[in-house]
């Protein structure tokens, strides 16, 4: 998955301001203790953060975008 098509999932799924705010804030124990923009810096793969915010969140992401 590249990263536009990440952001533009995490923005469909969350709308763009909570977007932005929970790849800064929120800690996801899918990601080792890390946020979603901690874990892209630090090279994790696009899909792999993806499959994260769908664990967390399985009621918010919509089917289409699993």
């Amino acid at each position: 998955m590249r990263l536009t098509d990440f952001w533009a999932r995490l923005e469909e799924t969350f709308g763009p301001a909570y977007a932005a705010s929970l790849a800064t804030d929120q800690v996801l124990p899918q990601l080792g203790g890390r946020t979603i923009n901690q874990a892209l810096a630090a090279g994790e793969r696009t899909a792999t953060v993806w499959r994260a915010v769908v664990a967390a969140y399985p009621d918010r992401v919509p089917t289409q975008l699993r």
